[in-house]
């Protein structure tokens, strides 16, 4: 064996152990966070979330050894093509036949010998769909092949920069939100003590008026079974009230406003005790960081958005990466004597670990809150099933992105790898969706945090 088939054997090992360690840390996953509360049925769903994620993973580990210079060049290459290659087979293929099928195989009418046939029917309509998503963006044309990594890419890319454009810009704008003690609404004990009393009061009215209700019901049916003959169809016909008796039809509206009312109060109540508690949280240590950490992301929230403005009027993208640009200040207009190829490296190094870890662990805590929210022990599988697609489809358009925080010395290879991609439409197309994300996540907490008053002439 030559000394260069020697190296490409080693580099194999290292990609190969590397994975092993991130298909553990996605089957960890799996199991301790998000089916914690459910029984697994199904192994090949855990065995498929479990390779999608280390895929995922896979493709930011190349990116840090592209930066670093582990591996041969060669070798480098050779495990882009073979990671994306995969990762595009799960998300395009794997993934979508499992989910349609877990689908149809659900619905109870379906016979078995339609399973297999409504699938792949539902699995060509979905690769349709996905090849006709290049007609109204600049993606690549039949030209360029068809079964390329290119043309996955430049699809999956779209859905994928979209999902990471909303999040980011819900995260944006959530995380200030939800940390500074500048939105936290004052409360106080009293305010709350009153609200509940007001919420007793609404249900004491809420409880006669249907006791009320019933009993005339109950009167009305005792009168009618002794009422025969003409008697009774002209009391019918004439919708009267009975002397000394309730009107029925006003009482049900009564009672549909307080049953209103009492919903808006309770929700009311809720919202103050979780104010009060996020009051509580913000005087610890740890809230306190938060806050100065929301000032920072306020900051952040407010540049991104000017900048995203800027970009989609005059029609610009970044040309160079953060690291070169602060160097390039650093070198001309401070007159800082730098090594710059040493500290390119290592801080491109940092600024891409960090990018990798929020990344991940963002996308992570999402998935989890998601789960939780909408599954159930019928619908699990197919959720998690869901959320593995979305998650395939995410790191994939992250290598799109991130290629621009780079310095061009680093991603040559990328470049190869993904072919003639139109880069400054991704980076567009996300600075839109992020804006429009951004700007409706303001809109509605703007909406939600207007304060609500429920004054007593509403329980009169």
């Amino acid at each position: 064996m030559s000394i260069k088939n020697m190296e490409f054997f080693e580099d194999c090992i290292i990609v190969f152990v590397s994975q092993l360690l991130f298909f553990a840390g996605g089957w960890w996953f799996f199991v301790k966070q998000l089916f914690k509360n459910y029984e697994i049925r199904h192994i090949s769903v855990q065995l498929i979330f479990s390779v999608t994620f280390a895929l995922s993973i896979t493709m930011f580990e190349l990116i840090i050894f592209e930066i670093l210079g582990v591996l041969e060049s060669s070798s480098r290459y050779f495990h882009w093509r073979l990671g994306l290659t995969l990762l595009l087979l799960m998300v395009i293929a794997v993934i979508p036949l499992y989910i349609f099928y877990s689908i149809v195989h659900s619905i109870t009418f379906v016979s078995e010998k339609w399973v297999r046939i409504i699938t792949m029917s539902c699995w060509l309509a979905f690769l349709y769909g996905l090849w006709r998503i290049g007609d109204p963006f600049p993606l690549l044309s039949v030209s360029h092949g068809i079964f390329t990594i290119e043309q996955g890419v430049s699809r999956i890319g779209v859905i994928g920069v979209t999902v990471m454009a909303v999040l980011s810009g819900f995260g944006a704008v959530n995380c200030p939100y939800q940390s500074m003690t500048y939105f936290i609404r004052p409360v106080s004990q009293i305010d709350i003590i009153t609200l509940e009393r007001r919420l007793l009061l609404t249900v004491d009215m809420l409880t006669n008026k249907k006791k009320r209700m019933a009993l005339e019901k109950h009167r009305r049916n005792k009168t009618h079974q002794t009422k025969t003959g003409l008697w009774n169809i002209l009391s019918s016909a004439v919708n009267r009230v009975d002397v000394g008796g309730e009107n029925i039809s006003q009482l049900r509206m009564e009672i549909d406003g307080l049953e209103e009312l009492l919903r808006h109060i309770f929700l009311e109540v809720n919202y103050l005790k979780n104010m009060q508690e996020r009051q509580k949280w913000s005087k610890t240590l740890q809230g306190r960081y938060f806050n100065v950490i929301g000032h920072f992301f306020s900051v952040y929230c407010l540049w991104k958005i000017l900048i995203c403005t800027a970009n989609i009027i005059f029609d610009r993208v970044g040309k160079k990466d953060p690291v070169t640009r602060g160097f390039e200040i650093a070198v001309h207009w401070c007159g800082f004597d730098i090594d710059l190829a040493f500290w390119n490296q290592h801080i491109s190094f940092l600024l891409v670990g960090c990018i990798v870890v929020t990344s991940i662990r963002g996308l992570l805590l999402t998935l989890t809150k998601f789960f939780y929210r909408i599954s159930s022990s019928k619908s699990s599988n197919i959720i998690v099933l869901i959320l593995a697609q979305i998650m395939g489809m995410y790191f994939c358009s992250s290598v799109l992105l991130m290629r621009m925080n780079m310095p061009a010395e680093y991603r040559v290879i990328i470049t190869q790898v993904l072919g003639n991609l139109h880069f400054n439409f991704y980076h567009r197309w996300f600075d839109v969706i992020f804006l429009v994300s951004a700007l409706s996540t303001i809109i509605v907490l703007y909406l939600s945090q207007k304060p609500t008053n429920y004054g007593h002439s509403s329980l009169q």
